[in-house]
């Protein structure tokens, strides 16, 4: 399993040498979130999908 770090700098290496400043905190910051993602899923920290159509259709009731 690699680091937050080593996964950072091949995150990096990977992206155009002319990638912004902006650019780079983007793709760090989607790489944590789904990194934080799939860890929820991992941890079965997950709401099922029929839960989810049941809370949403609450939400379009009139």
């Amino acid at each position: 399993m690699s680091t937050a770090k080593q996964d950072a700098l091949t995150l990096i290496n990977e992206l155009p040498d002319n990638a912004s400043w902006e650019e780079i905190q983007y793709h760090l910051y989607v790489k944590q979130k789904i990194d934080r993602g799939l860890a929820d899923v991992d941890a079965g920290q997950v709401v099922p999908h029929d839960e989810v159509v049941a809370r949403m259709s609450k939400w379009t009731e009139s």
